[in-house]
């Protein structure tokens, strides 16, 4: 099955491989799985990635994800106090064990969340967020479907067993991709292997053991109920590309560790972020009636591709560029493109843009170039 998400950023990373999604590794034990890499969306492997499971705690990262989004649209500030309800604390499973009418900052709550899983707090966060956990959970779904998660029900913000609440590892991958690409502060928490809360009267110890063990790992949350069974989406970054490992149903704590450690140790061996140059210096560009007689294309964007290491030596770029453009030129303006290929076929194109205005010249400012090249013609004659 071939995954591939539409990219929209400024600093652009284009994946254009044909070939499908591979299978996952034989060692991954869990009987639904996918990897993901970060900034291209793009699925490397992945096994029965659409087969619906209750995702436990894992339902969290979107619980997260709306209150990033929530902080950085301005609506709810990291000091801001939320109160515990008679609802969040009647949660149980996971939690802090938050005292009615208790206050903690959002900060706090969040780490709490990301780190242990509390329950009480993802609730206390919902209210806060929404009014309540039912039309918080309203926006969860709303932003499931905004993101093409085709396969997702929430019924809770949390997790906790509920009939019909369920999801995939795909559409888990693409919820943990948008937290991840979109709101890089998570990691401040999701990275935190011990910590503490009420000054220090609460220990903390992240439910992700792979932040203490891995290598580059970065998050993200954990799972477990007894009708879902062990659930991950793990998260890692070495030299340039995170990549997002989910599992789902697997038969124990340590075969979700394993089988995540050994998506990502598949995908970091395989796969690399390659930047791409023109092949050749960019030559200026004519200005007819400008101010000045050239402009210097630049690149719009930098780019760089996802590619199997074995393919890394097989990237090519091709220029196109207008061989004169008339004044005024605008700054941004496009002269020209670069196309890059791997393997003779195309996989991005970059715009090549004016990076300055050159104005027009005035009519006295084309009498003066005249008379000044007449003039230099007579002293050459």
């Amino acid at each position: 099955m071939k995954r591939l998400t539409a990219l929209a950023l400024g600093f652009a990373m284009a994946f254009a491989l044909s070939a499908p999604a591979y299978a996952v590794p034989a060692e991954v034990t869990a009987p639904s799985a996918i990897l993901m890499e970060k900034t291209t969306g793009k699925v490397l492997c992945e096994q029965n990635a659409d087969a619906q499971y209750e995702p436990a705690s894992v339902t969290k990262v979107m619980t997260l994800l709306l209150v990033m989004e929530a902080i950085d649209s301005g609506n709810l500030r990291w000091d801001d106090m939320v109160a515990a309800s008679p609802h969040a604390i009647s949660m149980g499973g996971s939690q802090i064990w938050l005292k009615e009418n208790e206050q903690m900052t959002v900060r706090d709550m969040v780490k709490a969340v990301t780190v242990v899983s509390a329950n009480d707090c993802a609730v206390a966060l919902a209210e806060h967020v929404a009014g309540s956990e039912t039309a918080f959970v309203e926006r969860m779904n709303q932003r499931a479907r905004e993101l093409g998660m085709e396969r997702t029900t929430f019924l809770n913000c949390t997790g906790l067993p509920a009939a019909g609440h369920l999801t995939c590892a795909y559409d888990i991958a693409l919820m943990s991709r948008e937290l991840i690409l979109n709101h890089p502060a998570i990691r401040e928490f999701s990275t935190i292997w011990m910590d503490t809360l009420r000054d220090g009267a609460f220990q903390l110890s992240n439910t992700n053991r792979l932040i203490f063990y891995y290598e580059g790992a970065t998050g993200l949350k954990t799972g477990f109920t007894d009708t879902a069974l062990y659930c991950l989406s793990a998260t890692a970054e070495r030299d340039g590309m995170e990549l997002i490992a989910v599992v789902m149903h697997a038969p124990t704590s340590n075969d979700r560790f394993e089988s995540c450690k050994t998506l990502l140790n598949y995908g970091f061996a395989n796969y690399a972020i390659t930047p791409v140059y023109p092949e050749q210096a960019i030559p200026p560009v004519e200005v007819l009636l400008g101010e000045q007689d050239t402009v210097q294309p630049v690149t719009q964007r930098e780019c760089s591709i996802l590619l199997e290491k074995n393919k890394t030596g097989a990237v090519t770029t091709q220029m196109e560029l207008s061989p004169q453009v008339e004044a005024p030129v605008e700054a941004g303006q496009k002269l020209g493109e670069l196309r890059v290929l791997v393997d003779g076929e195309q996989v991005d194109s970059i715009d090549l843009v004016a990076p300055e205005e050159v104005p027009r010249l005035s009519i006295g400012g084309i009498f003066k170039r005249f008379l000044n090249t007449l003039f230099l013609q007579e002293a050459r004659g």
